[in-house]
């Protein structure tokens, strides 16, 4: 009864309107424009978004029905299969940019492509570490859905709400189970916001709330440290945590001015000093070595099959912590200084800090 009930409600609750919370508005994308013809950082951090979205206009996507990868070990045929195929994503998303830059029809007609075959293919069943893989391709259809046919739009939206339903109804998020709060919940709630404002699905927002708030205060610590840290050992999974919240955070602040960067929980933990806990292990100041108390089988597996930095004691790589402080930099672009102190990462600019040059809270829209 809940699906259905669900279902009816993102089916109705969907407004069509021509604000973009998830990815950039119009404003933006001409201020983007602006800044790729006139600095020689976006110019490069771009460039690969144009050779992909480039290459892709001659590739046909590679849709799979149901995404394998949480719990299996690299080389997994299964999973191999499904990280190639999630090279989609990267696609989409390329081809959604580029044709809101130079409005080229090619680059319309090819990324509806992708999205429709994904569409009509993939099937979700509600795990959230599988299905935070397909944050670029709803990122890229929210770049596009404005300008997609109305029949497209009709199976692609049909798509995201069976995403959103099955992320919803997720077994991981059970009441009793570490997943209810650990990093897949995290990502749990990163897919259900990422859908609700593609969507813009007003019906969803007050369960999202409810979620990132209880997230922030069973998750994260006040003293900054957080669960999957503490149980992984590993910083690795503190970014891994950290990521999907700053993410969603910003899609929310964006659509609504409601800053979960800066709240705080009734046991005083935040995002914030969760992200500032991090600071001092990517500029160097600390050093960590990874996973060697993890309380997790799996990650003994990893390590046994040679995984690249899940070997106990492998110091965490400051450079592994910049995409989490390029993400803060949004709320507080203080974090930009921290990421140039970063000796171990050739490149000091990414496109996450070109893109939080230009987004900007759209709640007038």
């Amino acid at each position: 009864m809940k699906k259905v009930i669900l279902l009816t409600v993102l089916l109705f609750g969907v407004v069509y309107v021509k604000a973009q919370y998830v990815s950039l508005n119009d404003a933006e994308i001409q201020v983007l424009k602006k800044n790729i013809a006139g600095s020689d950082d976006v110019k490069k951090a771009f460039e690969r978004y144009k050779r992909t979205a480039e290459q892709a206009l001659n590739e046909q996507p590679s849709p799979i029905e149901t995404i394998v990868s949480q719990g299996v070990l690299a080389g997994n045929p299964a999973k191999t299969a499904s990280l190639k195929s999630l090279q989609d994503g990267n696609k989409i998303y390329a081809l959604a940019l580029c044709y809101r830059l130079y409005q080229q029809k090619s680059y319309l007609q090819k990324v509806q492509d992708f999205l429709l075959a994904w569409a009509n293919t993939n099937k979700p069943n509600g795990d959230p570490i599988n299905e935070t893989k397909l944050e670029d391709m709803i990122t890229g259809y929210d770049l596009i859905r404005n300008n997609v046919s109305a029949e497209s739009k009709q199976q692609i939206d049909s798509w995201l709400i069976k995403v959103g339903e099955a992320e919803f109804n997720s077994a991981s998020a059970k009441p009793g189970r570490t997943t209810s709060f650990n990093n897949w919940n995290s990502h749990r709630i990163k897919t259900l916001t990422l859908v609700a404002f593609t969507l813009h699905n007003t019906g969803y927002e007050p369960r999202i709330y409810q979620e990132i708030e209880k997230q922030i205060n069973v998750n994260l610590n006040a003293d900054g440290s957080g669960f999957d840290f503490l149980e992984r050992d590993a910083l690795h999974y503190h970014t891994y945590t950290l990521e999907p919240l700053l993410r969603a955070s910003m899609v929310i602040y964006r659509a609504t001015g409601k800053n979960y960067f800066s709240y705080q929980s009734e046991k005083g933990a935040s995002i914030q000093k969760s992200v500032d806990f991090l600071v001092p292990f990517v500029t160097g100041v600390k050093t960590h070595g990874e996973f060697v108390n993890s309380k997790v089988p799996f990650d003994k597996q990893r390590a046994a099959n040679h995984e690249k930095g899940y070997e106990a004691g492998t110091l965490f790589e400051p450079g592994n912590g910049v995409y989490t402080l390029s993400l803060a930099a949004y709320f507080n672009p203080a974090y930009i200084q921290d990421i140039q102190q970063v000796n171990t990462t050739k490149q000091k600019f990414n496109w996450q800090l070109a893109l939080d040059q230009v987004m900007k809270p759209v709640t007038n829209n």
